[in-house]
């Protein structure tokens, strides 16, 4: 999915900038300006430019960015997405790996 990574507008809610490290700001920006994007389809040179874009952003001096924050930045803006679309994995009721408990005498 090709996206158009100029600079984007600031949100009202984001008053300030905030940089490479500020993972939970930039994961409510990127869902805001973003809505449509899976954050988890997003490849890390992509995500690099898509978090470039965004308005509030300020790189600081001396603090490249890296493998790390970028994966910080994707799980955020994952769990941003979800909450935002009403979407929760751990409740959804969808059948999955439980393990028996042997403490918990079996009813």
């Amino acid at each position: 999915m090709d996206h158009d990574f100029k600079k984007h507008e600031k949100s009202p809610a984001m008053d300030e900038t905030f940089s490479w490290t500020d993972t939970e700001d930039i994961a409510i920006a990127l869902a805001e300006t973003f809505p449509k994007v899976d954050p988890l389809s997003v490849r890390f040179t992509k995500l690099r430019e898509m978090v470039q874009s965004l308005e509030e952003f300020e790189a600081e001096d001396g603090h490249p960015v890296n493998e790390q924050i970028l994966e910080a930045i994707q799980a955020a803006w994952h769990e941003e997405a979800q909450d935002m679309h009403g979407s929760d994995d751990e409740d959804d009721n969808t059948p999955g790996y439980a393990p028996m408990n042997p403490f918990k005498p079996e009813e």
